[in-house]
Parts: structure tokens; sequence; C-alpha cells
């Protein structure tokens, strides 16, 4: 399997869209933001498809599209109660550009299947190395503000009381989902950027309670469900998004199975935090 290059392209494009999509996701659920990173997936759809329309690699207007999005949802509103309304309105405006793009986009069905879906074994050399590049980013960013996000995620109002600023987090939270959706999508598709970014975290913190061993727990699971699912796919012939889904469901259905370890919302994880 390994002597072909487009699979070896596979294996490490997934590899760093793993680990970031683990991580990142690891607090994405614990903020209660899964329908961020639904609606993100989406506008960078449209953001693909635009980038084609004018001639440019789809990752670059992906990439532009969600970072957009993305602070734009953290700047409209940084409470629960806001969320929802903030990523509802940014959702409806991509997904009607979108449509419009798809108007023109007919011509090239095969590429937005692609898209949707993703295709990790069409990934070339070069794409794996911008997936680096990025997912470093993503990552360095992530901790540089993990403790205040952690802070303001866990006890919003002692962190807004001590001066942390829940907007600008917020915002700076949802830049960071944005580069990772970008990536989630190049792997599994902009339809099943839950598989990596949410399956892994929330299997993971039914697992343990501890923050950073979940954080860590997540990126190894996110992992081992890529590589596998890419080996599953070059036995079966069967898509490789198709079967990492399987592979993140189940995992999260065997860890619902388990007794409870305890939350990352409470106990131990709130001191951490407020320290």
């Amino acid at each position: 399997m390994l002597d072909y290059d487009f699979m070896r392209n596979a294996f490490a494009a997934a590899a760093v869209v793993a680990v970031v999509a683990g991580m990142v996701g690891y607090f994405l659920v614990l903020r209660g933001q899964t329908f961020a990173g639904h609606a993100l997936s989406h506008v960078g759809f449209t953001g693909a498809t635009g980038a084609v329309l004018i001639g440019i690699a789809p990752l670059w207007g992906m990439l532009a599209m969600t970072l957009a999005a993305g602070i734009g949802m953290g700047c409209i509103g940084e409470r629960l109660s806001q969320r929802d309304v903030a990523i509802g309105l940014v959702l409806s405006l991509g997904l009607g550009f979108g449509l419009l793009f798809l108007h023109f986009f007919t011509a090239f069905a095969t590429q937005a299947t692609s898209l949707l879906f993703g295709n990790v074994l069409a990934v070339e050399a070069g794409t794996v190395w911008t997936l680096a590049a990025l997912g470093a980013v993503a990552l360095a960013a992530l901790a540089v503000i993990s403790r205040p996000l952690l802070f303001a995620s866990l006890q919003p109002e002692l962190a807004e009381a001590r001066g942390v600023s829940l907007r600008l987090y917020s915002t700076l939270f949802l830049a960071i989902v944005a580069l990772a959706t970008a990536e989630c999508a190049q792997i599994v598709g902009v339809l099943l950027v839950f598989t990596l970014m949410v399956g892994p975290a929330a299997t993971a913190q039914q697992l343990t309670g501890r923050v950073w061993h979940g954080v860590l727990l997540a990126a190894a699971l996110a992992l081992a469900e890529a590589w596998l699912g890419i080996a599953l796919a070059w036995t079966t012939d069967w898509p490789s998004s198709f079967w990492i889904t399987v592979l993140s469901a189940a995992a999260y259905m065997l860890a619902t199975l388990r007794p409870s370890r305890g939350s990352a919302r409470g106990g131990a994880a709130g001191r951490s935090a407020s320290r």
C-alpha cells in the first residue's frame, strides 16, 4: 500500500489534519459550538466553488471564506444566546452565495463532489506541505490562547470579571476553527467535517474529564480513525470518507457505554482554568 506516492501523501495529509482537528475540535465541543463548525464547513464550500470560478485553487477560496465567516461570527456574538443567531446569519448568507456559485459550477460536477465528500487519495505532495503549514499556524495559535480560552469556556462570568475579553477569545478561536475546517474538508469533504472535528473530541470527553488528557486523546483518536479509514478504503475500494465516518461514530457509541468519568466542565478543570 505504501509503495504508491498517492497513498503516502494520503496518510501524511490525514495525519496533519487529524491532529489539528482533534485538538481544535476538543475546545469546539467543550464550548458547545459544534454548530459553528457545521456552518463554517458549508460556508467553506461557497469559498471553494467561488475560487474555482475565478481560476484559483479551491483550498485558498475555502480558507479565505471560512476565516472571514469565523471572524464575523466571533465579532457578532460571544454569548451562547447570541452565537446561534450570528452563526445562522452567516450560514444562510454563505449558502445563498454557494447556491449562486453552484449554478455556474455545474460543468465541474466531479470536482464539486470532491469538495462535498472529500478525496484524500487525490491529495498531492504540495498540498500536504500546505496543510502542514496551516496546521502549524492553527496549533501555535491555539497554544497561545488555550488557557484564557479554557477559562472563558468553563467560567465565562468569572473570566469576564477578571478582565478576559469573551468576544476577543471567541473571535480568535473561531478563526482557528476556520483553519481546521478548511483542512478537514480536504480529507472528508465539507459535509463530513463533523467526522474529525466533533466525533473524536466528543469521544475523548466521554472517556476522561481531564482537559489536557482529553485534548491529546482526541488527537490520537482522530489520527487512528483517519489512518484506519484510509487502510480500509484501500482494502475494500469503498470511499475513505465513509470508513472514517463509520469509525468515528462507532468509537463514540462505544465510549457512551462506559461509566461516566466526569465532565471537563467541572471540578479540577474549572479550578485549573481560573488559575
